[in-house]
């Protein structure tokens, strides 16, 4: 099992980015995928999850209205878009899965994190 998020960088304060996290080596269709956050300093959150029937969950009230989790099953890729940056949004940003289908099963892979720093 394999994942890699790609698509952080240096953003200003307000701008837009796009996360993705490309899967292989699991039934990606059938699994649910998660996406995390590590601000400097601090634990790792959990940010949101989109099950294997394209329901979206967010757990952190910061990013409703703002950060929107989808999939694309043809191309393995799980994507965060993040909009309206704000600077308590720099941080490692991971993707995960449990290699089934639902958002409350423990996530078992990791990939690699891409970092998004944010400037004011």
């Amino acid at each position: 099992v394999q994942l890699q998020a790609s698509g952080g960088g240096l953003e200003r304060f307000g701008g837009s980015l796009r996360l993705s996290c490309t899967a292989s080596g699991f039934t990606f269709d059938y699994s649910a995928i998660g996406w995390f956050r590590q601000a400097p300093g601090k634990e790792r959150k959990a940010i949101s999850c989109i099950d294997s029937s394209d329901r979206a969950t967010y757990y952190e009230d910061a990013v409703w209205g703002r950060f929107t989790i989808s999939r694309d099953n043809a191309k393995d890729t799980a994507y965060l878009q993040v909009d309206d940056l704000q600077p308590e949004d720099t941080a490692v940003y991971y993707c995960a899965t449990s290699a089934r289908g639902n958002c409350s099963n423990v996530m078992l892979y990791w990939g690699k994190g891409t970092l998004v720093t944010v400037s004011s």
